[in-house]
C-alpha cells in the first residue's frame, strides 16, 4: 500500500494542518457576496488559507453550486430528477422560470431536492415548493411553505430503521449502555451476525470495513454519507430531517467500533433543513454528554461534526466524499489504496449511508442473529424503499428483503393513480435500470434485480406511465449522464457526451453496444458501469419503439 499514489493537495491539507471544509465554506461566501466567485475571490480563499490556487479554484469549477452564478436576493434551486421530469410528462410541462420571474431571481436545476413524493419540486432559497402550475411565486414575501412531510411505514415485520419514527424505540437508548459496558469488539462481532451490507448502492457487509479500518493505526475516522444522490430516493431526507438523533447513535457506535474520536455527516445542499436538524441533534447530545470528552463518564472521547455538500452526484461515492469533506474536487480516485486503509486526511476511514448506520443502534439491542432472522439467507435485514407521486400512496416504505417488487408496486403504493397507466419503473436511480410491468415479480434483492439487468441502488422506485416515451428517458438519461460524470477517466466523461449526442441526432439514433461496453468496463468507478447498464435495461423494456435495438 505504501506504494499507491497519494494526493498532493491532501498531504498539503495534513503538512500545514489546513481545515479542507473552509474551502468550500468561504466560496460559498464570496458567491453569496458578490453573485459570482471571482478570479480575486480564489487568490484571497488560497492566500487565507494557506493552499495552493490550484486547488481552490479546481473546487469552484467542480461543484454546480459554486459554478452557478446567483443573485443575493433569490436563488431558486429546480429539480428535473426522474420524479419530477415524469411528473411533469417528460418536462412539457415545465416552466420557463427565467422568462416568468423576469431576470429577478437565480435559476439552478438540480438533479433531485427529495421531494419524489409530491413532484415536481423547487427549493425557493431554502423553502420547498411543489406543484407545475404555481412553482413560484412572483415575490419572496409570497412564497408558500407546501410540502408536506414525507409519509412512511414500517412494513416489514420489525420496524428497524423506522424504529425510532415509528416510537418503538427512544433516542439514545443504546449508546449509554454500549459505552460504558461493552467493547467495541463486541459491537462489531453483532454486526457481522447481522449481515449488514451498506444501504448505499455498493452493498459491501460492514462489519469487514469496520475490521479493516480498526485495524489501523490512529487517528480514525467515520463518515457518514449524507449526501443521497440518486434521483427518485429521498429515504436519507426523512431520516436526517425527522430522526437525526437516531443516525448520530449510530454514528457514534460506528465510531466506537472503529476506535475513531471525531466523526463527520456530510449531507448535500439540496437538504437545507437536514442541515440544521442535524447541527441542532449534534448541539443537544453534546449538552447532554453523548458527544463530547469523557462521553457518560467513561473514558470514551468522541465528537461529530456536520458537513455540507456543494451540488455534485458523483461526490456521494466514498473516495470522492472524502474529497469533498476536505473540500477538494469530488473526483473518484482509484482503489486500492481503499478508504479504510487511507482516508480521511490519509487516515483510516470508515464511510456509511445514513440509512446502514440507522440500523446500527437496533441491532447492537436486539442482536446481530436477530436482525439476521429477517429478509433472505443470502441478503438479510430490511430496506427502505421510496415511492414517487404516480402512485396513490407515495411514501418510504421498511420492507424485508425478499419482497416482490409487485407487492411494493401494487400493495403497498396501491398501484398508479387513478387516470395513469404503469409503462415501466426505474429502480435504484439512474445507475440502476429500467424493470417493465412484466418484471414486477421479481424479488427486493440485489442478485435477482441484477440478473434482470437492473441495480437495486438505494431504494428509489420510480413508476413512469405511458405519457413519457422511450426516447425521451433515454434523452433524459443521457443528459443527467453528461451532467454529472466527474470527468475523471475518459470512458465515462467521453462516452456520456457520445451518448447524448446520439440521442439527441435528427434520427435518434440508441448508442452502439461498443460505446456501452467501452464505458461498463473502461470506468474508474461504478458510475460509467452503471450508465451503461442502465441505458440497455431502458433498451430492453422500451424495444418496440426502438426497432432494432432490441
Amino acid at each position: 500500500m505504501g506504494s499507491a499514489p497519494r494526493d498532493a493537495f491532501i498531504d498539503w491539507q495534513t503538512r500545514f494542518g489546513v481545515d479542507g471544509a473552509e474551502i468550500v465554506r468561504r466560496l460559498a461566501k464570496a458567491q453569496t457576496d458578490h453573485g459570482t466567485i471571482t478570479r480575486s475571490d480564489l487568490w484571497t480563499v488560497a492566500r487565507d488559507l494557506g493552499m495552493p490556487v490550484a486547488a481552490v479554484a479546481g473546487t469552484a469549477a467542480f461543484y454546480a453550486d459554486l459554478a452557478v452564478p446567483t443573485q443575493r436576493a433569490r436563488h431558486i434551486r429546480v429539480c428535473r430528477g426522474t420524479a419530477c421530469f415524469v411528473a411533469t410528462c417528460g418536462g412539457a410541462d415545465e416552466l420557463n422560470l427565467e422568462g416568468d420571474l423576469g431576470g429577478s431571481a437565480s435559476v439552478q436545476h438540480v438533479y433531485c431536492l427529495g421531494y419524489c413524493y409530491t413532484a415536481p419540486a423547487a427549493l425557493d432559497g431554502a423553502i420547498p415548493v411543489v406543484g407545475s402550475r404555481r412553482l413560484l411565486a412572483d415575490t419572496t414575501d409570497d412564497r408558500p411553505e407546501d410540502a408536506p412531510s414525507i409519509p412512511f411505514r414500517a412494513a416489514s415485520s420489525e420496524a428497524v430503521v423506522l424504529a425510532g419514527l415509528t416510537g418503538v424505540a427512544q433516542p439514545w437508548q443504546v449508546w449509554p449502555e454500549v459505552v460504558k459496558t461493552r467493547t467495541r469488539e463486541d459491537i462489531r462481532t453483532e454486526l457481522l451476525r447481522a449481515g449488514l451490507r451498506g444501504r448505499g448502492g455498493a452493498g459491501y457487509p460492514i462489519a469487514a470495513k469496520w475490521a479493516d479500518a480498526a485495524a489501523g493505526d490512529p487517528p480514525r475516522y467515520v463518515v457518514a454519507n449524507g449526501d443521497e444522490g440518486d434521483p427518485g430516493s429521498y429515504c436519507d431526507r426523512l431520516l436526517m430531517e425527522r430522526d437525526p438523533s437516531r443516525v448520530l447513535e449510530g454514528l457514534a457506535l460506528a465510531a466506537y467500533g472503529v476506535g475513531a474520536q471525531h466523526a463527520y455527516v456530510l449531507v448535500r445542499s439540496e437538504y437545507p433543513a437536514a442541515v440544521d436538524a442535524l447541527r441542532a441533534a449534534v448541539d443537544e447530545a453534546r449538552h447532554a454528554g453523548r458527544l463530547g470528552h469523557g462521553v457518560h463518564g467513561t473514558e470514551v472521547d468522541l465528537d461529530v461534526s456536520i458537513l455540507v455538500g456543494a451540488g455534485s452526484y458523483v461526490a456521494g461515492e466514498e473516495t470522492a466524499l472524502l474529497r469533498s469533506a476536505q473540500g477538494l474536487r469530488g473526483g473518484v480516485q482509484v482503489r486500492p489504496p481503499y478508504p479504510t486503509v487511507r482516508g480521511l486526511a490519509g487516515r483510516p476511514t470508515v464511510v456509511n449511508n445514513v440509512e446502514t448506520l440507522a440500523a446500527v443502534p437496533w441491532i447492537a439491542q436486539h442482536g446481530g442473529l436477530t436482525y439476521a432472522d429477517l429478509g433472505l439467507p443470502e441478503e438479510k435485514g430490511t430496506k427502505l424503499v421510496s415511492l414517487n407521486q404516480l402512485f396513490r400512496h407515495p411514501g418510504v416504505y421498511e420492507v424485508e428483503f425478499g419482497t416482490s417488487i409487485r407487492s411494493i408496486v401494487e400493495t403497498l403504493g396501491g398501484g398508479l393513480r387513478d387516470g395513469h397507466v404503469l409503462r415501466a419503473v426505474q429502480i435504484g436511480g439512474p445507475l440502476g435500470g429500467f424493470l417493465g410491468p412484466d418484471d414486477l415479480d421479481l424479488p427486493l434483492s440485489a442478485p435477482a434485480l441484477a440478473a434482470a439487468g437492473a441495480a437495486l441502488g438505494h431504494g428509489g422506485i420510480v413508476a413512469i406511465d405511458d405519457t413519457v416515451g422511450g426516447q425521451e428517458l433515454l434523452r433524459h438519461l443521457w443528459t443527467f449522464a453528461d451532467a454529472e460524470s466527474c470527468g475523471a477517466c475518459a470512458p465515462c466523461r467521453v462516452g456520456s457526451r457520445q451518448g447524448l449526442r446520439l440521442c439527441s441526432s435528427p434520427d435518434h439514433r440508441p448508442p452502439p453496444e461498443r460505446l456501452l461496453r467501452t464505458m461498463e468496463r473502461g470506468s474508474l468507478c461504478a458510475f460509467g458501469r452503471g450508465i451503461a447498464g442502465a441505458v440497455r435495461s431502458l433498451l430492453r423494456v422500451y424495444a418496440s419503439e426502438f426497432g432494432e435495438a432490441e
